[in-house]
């Protein structure tokens, strides 16, 4: 999300800084091949400093003075926070923390905190709106994100920093985490290898393509004003087994199917309810799944992805 988001920015005449500890969550060339573009840009420069480095972080606040933070930094991913729920606080929480008491010392005017469609856990009702309840998330990494738009409302209250916090729901297209099911399918199918598949492919997910996340960020960096929560997704949730069977059509393969059992702290459903982004950012989701796919997978294909 954030080479996409600081192309854009680029190209829209922004100068960006971006901060990047290059942790082995995935490997770091494919971080630095989504540099690539990045790196040849005037405007653009990067600093490699772990947000939970109170230091690092103050300093390079202090260098720069950013107008806007776009925190997207964090530790990704629900299965591995349920293994390593410290190390999931301690850059999500604390690091948070960091990030937020730099841009305060240095004049921030607007702050944009990355949350997850995860907050809402397994919510009853749908689509989710901002106003459902969102106390009871099934996983640490829910939990973090939950608590890092709670840590946002306080410093909002307490420093008057207009924040906005975006919930994502599930963003796919170009440069997409390989551990993401979309990335991990494509290439199973053109390895001729299974796919698994945990459940009995009910569950669904709202997708969403990256330029539409994109839009709605630099719609809420434009609109950011007080405190505020929006959903960013595709409001057109797909059941797993629909996702294998629309990547099998674009790769052109019948997917061979690995059952296996649900795993911890997978919700059921995601679904965004759109209508308040809408209505204040202006925000509509204009890529489809299977023409988000199609473009994912014609990137792969050109970039020789792995």
């Amino acid at each position: 999300i954030g080479s996409h988001l600081a192309e854009r920015m680029i190209a829209a005449g922004w100068r960006v800084v971006g901060v990047d500890n290059f942790c082995d969550f995935y490997p770091r060339p494919i971080k630095e091949r989504n540099l690539g573009a990045l790196r040849a840009q005037e405007r653009f420069t990067l600093i490699e400093a772990d947000i939970r480095d109170a230091n690092a972080v103050d300093a390079a606040f202090a260098a720069h003075r950013p107008q806007a933070v776009m925190h997207i930094a964090a530790m990704a991913g629900v299965r591995p926070s349920i293994e390593m729920p410290k190390y999931y606080t301690e850059v999500n929480l604390d690091g948070t923390v960091n990030v937020l008491n730099a841009a305060v010392a240095n004049g921030t005017k607007k702050f944009l905190f990355a949350s997850s469609s995860s907050v809402y856990g397994n919510n009853a009702k749908v689509p989710f709106a901002e106003t459902d309840p969102v106390d009871a998330p099934i996983s640490p990494y829910a939990a973090t994100k939950r608590a890092g738009e709670l840590i946002c409302h306080a410093y909002h209250h307490l420093h008057g920093l207009p924040i906005a916090c975006l919930r994502f729901f599930t963003v796919f297209g170009p440069r997409q985490r390989p551990d993401l099911a979309i990335s991990k399918f494509l290439k199973l199918l053109r390895d001729a290898k299974p796919i698994p598949m945990f459940g009995d492919g009910s569950t669904s997910r709202d997708y969403t393509y990256i330029d539409d996340i994109v839009d709605g960020i630099l719609a809420a960096l434009d609109h950011c004003r007080a405190y505020h929560i929006y959903n960013l997704g595709g409001s057109h949730p797909a059941p797993l087994s629909e996702l294998i069977a629309t990547c099998g059509r674009v790769v052109g393969v019948e997917p061979a199917i690995k059952q296996k059992t649900m795993q911890p702290g997978d919700v059921q459903r995601t679904w965004a309810d759109l209508n308040h982004s809408n209505a204040d950012l202006g925000y509509e989701p204009g890529v489809s799944l299977e023409e988000g796919i199609r473009r994912q997978w014609q990137w792969i294909q050109n970039s020789g992805e792995n």
